[in-house]
């Protein structure tokens, strides 16, 4: 395949429709049953923080980040989903979608991004595991894929306690 000219954009609302064939495409049914889709439910995404990758006019990729709450007050972010076109997989799209969205986060004030995910995948975006103990999430996740980056130097310090979704402010 070509070099791919790839445009990102912050998602709009008519972007809807094309992202959620996306996500049936790449994670099928079964990702109403994940725990992180739970936490999501419900929940209005920081539409200011989530981007779509186009290749011409084709949208072949889309971050979405959400927000959270960790025990009583810690506001945090929830990475995810993160969708690529299984055609389209392996280019960089991802990485360029998460560099862009973690990017104005942070600019924007966010200090703390949780995920579940590959750390090998991860990890060179500033994600490490959650030591086991200090997050809990309302259903099952693989301890080795619960993640964390802070945006903020110190910003998981003392942090612990469940998370929930919240109401984007």
């Amino acid at each position: 395949m070509p070099d791919l000219s790839l445009d990102l954009q912050p998602e709009i609302p008519a972007d809807n429709p094309a992202i959620d064939r996306l996500h049936e495409r790449a994670f099928g049914p079964g990702r109403f049953a994940r725990t992180a889709f739970r936490l999501r439910e419900g929940v209005q995404p920081f539409i200011d923080l989530c981007f779509t990758a186009r290749v011409g006019t084709l949208l072949v990729g889309s971050i979405r980040l959400s927000p959270v709450v960790i025990g009583s007050d810690v506001e945090a972010i929830l990475l995810g989903p993160i969708t690529i076109d299984p055609a389209f997989q392996s280019r960089g799209i991802g990485a360029a979608l998460m560099k862009r969205s973690l990017d104005v986060a942070k600019a924007k004030g966010h200090r703390l991004v949780v995920l579940v995910g590959d750390a090998p995948y991860y990890n060179r975006f500033g994600f490490k595991m959650v030591p086991p103990g200090r997050l809990s999430l309302p259903g099952p996740v693989d301890p080795a894929r619960l993640l964390v980056a802070e945006l903020v130097e110190g910003a998981f310090d003392g942090v612990q306690g469940s998370l929930r979704g919240a109401r984007a402010g």
